[in-house]
């Protein structure tokens, strides 16, 4: 592996005194290990910690592997470049560890267009983040936490530019920029799957923590997500879909909770646009306080009437405002063709008063077959109550929301009622009330590692335990359902 002629060495040696290192494109498969035998200036190995000290390349047709149970630290501005291949695959019980030598945030990593990256069971921290310009990107079962402003990335720790690259079942913790982010004049439409995402923009910048642009033809999809807001955070939303300097959006935006953003879900740009948002769960997205600057649980505006976004299904609870729909922008919530309807809405309001839906667009929005007031029989005059359009306002569109539908909807969520964790925090025994049909529940720590599991019964629960002080993820798992909480140890 290692037999290199003598140019290679001259050149090699003339790539680290020059403070960055190339691999030599020759078709290489490097292993820090490898890379330590050959030189000391580039990386060094103590107290199982392998440290990158400088710049590094990996060529077209060279692979990196970070190993599971590597454990690497990557001193202050260092970048690692990926022109051929990185693969970093941990496992379950051996993560990949990424951290930064010292206080100083290490750069990042680039994956140029022609690279393929494939990230499994990785810890990735307090560095800049992934800059992905490769379609050829996987990141599945990793936690990305702590990394900070002034890398390689300027809005999301994963910065994404092309194609449908997959991110499943990671966790994102309090990263100083979004979770994820695309180009605002690039067409990607990843696949974001089961992850659970909680606190990320840090730095309380006007940006979500899912921050994507225009999609091309291919179908964005964030599916199966927990997206939790830190409500000291006023100006982070939940999610953004974006097309404001052209492009198109189609993007399904489906089983996700989505909960104390500044706002819940928010498509905006230049129409062009279709979007199914379908079953998410969306509650107290109100931590800007201010109804004029956000708060709506779902968000619609556009220039033109191109843009359409389908509502079914959802649960849409205290937040500033439920639905709003904004200059031009065309909603569909409930018709007698494609669409049930069956959203639910509870308590969304501000200054004294319950707005469920506000057509603020001289377009007339079909609302059929939806519960607009949870948890008693609708009449159409207290429908009215909580719906502005124009009625209310002769410049407005009419909303057309006869007939309602509350009856089928009338059975408790498996969020609010039908499900409980007591004490949290806790010390070494929680408590469940498990009367949704939940089959299993997973404790992982913040690492991404699965501590324990548990199978349920149906009714009452008591689960025992010893672990340290902490926050830990509870992944509930049953049929068609999952369900994510938050359990704090003392």
């Amino acid at each position: 592996m290692r037999n290199f002629t003598l140019l290679f060495l001259m050149v090699f040696s003339l790539t680290i005194s020059a403070q960055e290192f190339s691999t030599p494109d020759s078709g290489v498969h490097w292993t820090l290990a490898d890379l330590m035998d050959e030189s000391s200036e580039l990386i060094e190995f103590s107290d199982s910690i392998y440290r990158i000290k400088q710049d590094f390349v990996v060529s077209e047709n060279d692979t990196l592997s970070f190993l599971a149970g590597d454990n690497i630290h990557i001193d202050g501005d260092v970048k690692i470049t990926i022109i051929g291949t990185w693969l970093s695959l941990g496992s379950e019980e051996n993560m990949v560890k990424i951290n930064a030598t010292d206080s100083l945030a290490y750069n990042g990593f680039r994956l140029n267009e022609e690279s393929s990256a494939h990230i499994d069971f990785t810890e990735i921290q307090n560095g800049g983040g992934i800059f992905a310009v490769t379609p050829d990107f996987t990141i599945t079962n990793s936690v990305l936490k702590y990394n900070r402003t002034g890398g390689i990335n300027t809005s999301g720790t994963i910065n994404l530019f092309n194609g449908s690259p997959l991110i499943a079942n990671n966790i994102f913790y309090k990263n100083e920029l979004a979770a994820i982010s695309s180009g605002a004049n690039v067409n990607a439409s990843p696949k974001i799957l089961n992850n659970y995402i909680e606190a990320n923009t840090q730095s309380n910048q006007n940006r979500p923590q899912l921050n994507l642009g225009s999609t091309g033809a291919d179908t964005l999809r964030i599916i199966g997500n927990t997206i939790l807001g830190d409500r000291d955070k006023t100006k982070v939303g939940g999610i953004s879909v974006s097309n404001l300097l052209g492009g198109m959006i189609n993007a399904t935006i489906e089983d996700n909770i989505i909960r104390d953003n500044r706002y819940g879900i928010n498509i905006q740009g230049a129409g062009n646009s279709k979007v199914h948002i379908i079953n998410n769960i969306i509650e107290d997205n109100d931590t800007e306080g201010n109804p004029a600057l956000g708060g709506s649980g779902i968000s619609m505006s556009s220039s033109s009437t191109s843009q359409v976004v389908y509502l079914t299904g959802n649960e849409i609870r205290r937040n500033l405002w439920g639905v709003t729909v904004i200059n031009q922008a065309t909603a569909n919530l409930g018709d007698d063709d494609e669409n049930p309807g069956k959203n639910i809405f509870s308590e969304n309001g501000n200054a004294g008063e319950i707005f469920a839906l506000y057509n603020n667009t001289p377009n007339t929005i079909t609302a059929k077959y939806n519960c607009w007031i949870e948890g008693e029989e609708n009449t159409l005059e207290e429908v009215a109550e909580v719906i502005v359009d124009q009625a209310d306002d002769e410049s407005l569109g009419e909303v057309i929301y006869d007939p309602v539908f509350c009856e089928a909807l009338s059975v408790p969520s498996i969020e609010k009622d039908s499900f409980r964790i007591y004490p949290n925090p806790a010390v070494d025994v929680i408590h469940l009330d498990n009367s949704a049909g939940l089959e299993k529940v997973s404790i992982f720590d913040l690492s991404g590692k699965r501590i324990l599991e548990y199978n349920l019964n149906e009714g009452e629960n008591n689960l025992n335990f010893n672990l340290n002080s902490g926050l830990y993820i509870l992944k509930f798992e049953g049929k068609n359902r999952q369900l994510t909480k938050k359990l704090i140890v003392q």
